[in-house]
């Protein structure tokens, strides 16, 4: 059985972390904590192999106060972070790999501009650049997850494949933190019709989802990333990553 690689996820605005619902940001929510650094910590304490982080001012101001945080995780932690989340200049890439992120996360700039986003890819590797592809009712949504492009995923994924990409995000925005369980076949049927890798994201709630996700790792889905289901303690994090790692989903 092959081993699921489970990230966490830190979803940060006004520089606390919040829990995302579809996309959007609950900044009143008070379950997660206030410091992003802590929870990172805390899931490196917890055998966390990779951390996801996704700036939702950056991704709907364009703004870059969240940065210094992002640089103290990278410090903090001693595994890779990924970051996203409204990436939109060559200049954010810049100062998002000069925090000391390992990934990027690029969604809408490779839509609008995919000359650039190919020419990053040439910069920087297809290992340190990967796009995201936000579906909504089978269609490819950007800016926020709020304007529809009129683009299947399977579409889109093909273009971004030639583009140079080599690792896609697929994310069912309407499971997103909602604990619905996963749109595994969106993802499999990405990975099947380009041959990269895909992470899965959105609707993981319990072992059973994970166990699912799991058994398509032939097609192509080697990892996944959970933030709500980690949050509100759906299972136990070092059992659930040692179960990753060892291939006991059985």
């Amino acid at each position: 059985m092959s081993n699921l690689l489970v990230i966490p996820s830190i979803d940060i605005k006004d520089r606390k972390t919040v829990r995302v619902v579809k996309g959007i940001p609950e900044v009143q929510s008070e379950d997660y904590g206030n410091d992003p650094v802590e929870t990172a910590m805390l899931w490196r304490a917890e055998n966390a192999k990779i951390i996801h982080v996704v700036d939702f001012d950056l991704s709907q101001e364009h703004s870059l106060k969240n940065i210094d945080i992002v640089k103290e995780i990278c410090d903090s932690v001693v595994i890779p972070v990924e970051f996203g989340g409204g990436i939109s200049t060559a200049k954010d890439v810049e100062l998002a790999f000069d925090s000391g992120v390992y990934r990027i996360v690029i969604g809408s700039l490779a839509y609008d501009q995919p000359l650039l986003f190919s020419e990053l890819i040439k910069t920087y590797g297809a290992i340190r650049i990967s796009a995201a592809v936000d579906v909504i009712d089978n269609e490819v949504v950007i800016h926020g997850r709020k304007e529809r492009t009129g683009l299947n995923p399977v579409e889109y994924s093909k273009r971004l494949i030639d583009l140079g990409a080599e690792r896609l995000i697929v994310t069912d925005v309407n499971r997103n933190g909602m604990l619905s369980g996963p749109n595994v076949e969106l993802s499999r049927m990405i990975a099947e019709a380009t041959g990269v890798k895909v992470t899965h994201s959105g609707g993981v709630s319990c072992y059973a989802d994970l166990h699912c996700i799991d058994e398509n790792c032939d097609a192509g889905i080697d990892s996944v990333i959970i933030g709500r289901a980690l949050y509100e303690n759906k299972f136990p994090c070092q059992s659930l990553w040692r179960l990753a790692e060892s291939g006991l989903f059985n």
